[in-house]
């Protein structure tokens, strides 16, 4: 586990024991989070036939980036760990939803398109909580090996979420399928109560929620650095991740024309590629030169997509899904490295909460794609998507050059 940085860097009381247990929490919630979106995703393609609605439920995921900002100002106040916690309790009441409703036959695409909206309105500050409780007991030399060790959770748990989810979906149906995910989600919540964080301060004079988080949206304006990086995720989420994530089960079912357990093994080629970024990150201990590793993963991570946008059979798409996931998680975690060195612990809560806005990028990205793959195909919207990455990237790394770039 993490020591610190030799002898004479001592980490805070609480850092190695709430590391011990949030690592273990975060990899069972990512594993419940991965089988879900597998098994209800490939559940409304199949219902409906439609990759407008398989979109809009992707979408419905990430809704919840709108108020993260505000998920991030509350944890800042009352601490993150109770946050985190009555975050996680309520993913085991949804779940519980899906699974009752499943079990007495009388789930429906539409049933989940409302349950999915209730939980998207959650599930994007989780990582919200994760990243800023990190940045609460690493010290920053260790920020690249804690983020990527942290990122490994997810990593790994897309691995094993995706292929426990497909084969149990095949075998057994949704509703044993979905008594697992609300397992796993109880007991992420028992060991998150064993994670620790700095203890809230006193509210005197303190000001306002919204004013607090206006101070936050400033400090972004004013620093170059925070805003480029911000701007830089929000573009990626818009034109990247769409078509690495949300679009897999389209993909899947009438590309490869590939059941989902074809799809799960699509999922694990990407998340073992994005395991792989992470591990990487881990050994080598620290970020030289973040900015120019996460612009470069970027760009080439575009250049990928558009050689994934032709490939005709499941196990070629496999290995490009495999580089792109190292190219996205190399990227990512440089820029999440980035804005925990940069932000003061005081307003670490807000703006990691309006990093998570950026994320809004990804159902905006997705209602677009699902509309443009039924009038031009698919090749083709990978390939405008790619260009237009391409083209925000070297834009936006062009005008912050020495903010990103030196």
């Amino acid at each position: 586990m993490l020591k610190g940085e030799g002898r004479g860097a001592a980490l805070a009381p609480f850092s190695v024991r709430s590391f011990r247990f949030q690592w273990p929490a975060d990899l069972l919630t990512s594993w419940a989070f991965e089988m879900e979106t597998l098994i209800l995703g490939w559940y409304v393609l199949v219902e409906t036939g439609s990759v407008l609605l398989l979109t809009a439920f992707g979408s419905l995921q990430f809704l919840g980036t709108l108020i993260s900002p505000l998920f991030g100002v509350v944890a800042d106040r009352v601490g993150r760990r109770l946050v985190l916690c009555i975050m996680r309790a309520s993913y085991v009441v949804l779940a519980l939803g899906i699974m009752v409703l499943a079990l007495l036959d009388s789930l429906s695409p539409y049933w989940v398109l409302a349950i999915g909206l209730l939980a998207g309105l959650v599930r994007p500050s989780d990582l919200v909580m994760r990243n800023s409780l990190i940045g609460d007991t690493v010290p920053p030399g260790w920020l690249a090996k804690a983020i990527g060790l942290s990122r490994t959770t997810m990593d790994s748990a897309r691995i094993a979420g995706a292929l426990a989810g497909a084969g149990l979906f095949a075998t057994l149906g949704i509703g044993p399928a979905y008594m697992c995910v609300v397992a796993l989600y109880l007991f992420s919540l028992a060991l998150t109560f064993g994670v620790a964080g700095p203890k809230a301060k006193a509210d005197g004079g303190r000001a306002a929620p919204w004013q607090e988080l206006k101070a936050g949206l400033s400090y972004i304006r004013q620093t170059p650095q925070v805003l480029a990086l911000m701007l830089l995720a929000f573009q990626v989420n818009l034109t990247a991740y769409p078509i690495s994530m949300g679009l897999l089960p389209y993909v899947a079912k009438e590309i490869y024309a590939i059941d989902q357990n074809g799809l799960g093994h699509l999922v694990a080629g990407y998340a073992v590629g994005a395991l792989l970024g992470s591990i990487a990150m881990i050994l080598g201990g620290g970020l030289r030169r973040p900015g120019r590793i996460m612009v470069i993963g970027i760009m080439v991570w575009y250049l990928t997509l558009a050689v994934f946008a032709v490939s005709e059979t499941k196990w070629s798409g496999f290995w490009v899904l495999l580089i792109i996931g190292v190219l996205q998680s190399l990227a990512m975690i440089a820029m999440s490295v980035t804005l925990l060195q940069i932000t003061p612990e005081r307003f670490r809560g807000r703006i990691m909460g309006v990093r998570m806005l950026a994320v809004y990028g990804l159902p905006l990205g997705l209602l677009a794609a699902g509309g443009l793959v039924e009038l031009s195909g698919f090749t083709t919207t990978v390939w405008l998507y790619a260009l237009l990455g391409i083209l925000c990237t070297g834009a936006i790394t062009w005008r912050w050059r020495r903010d990103i770039w030196r």
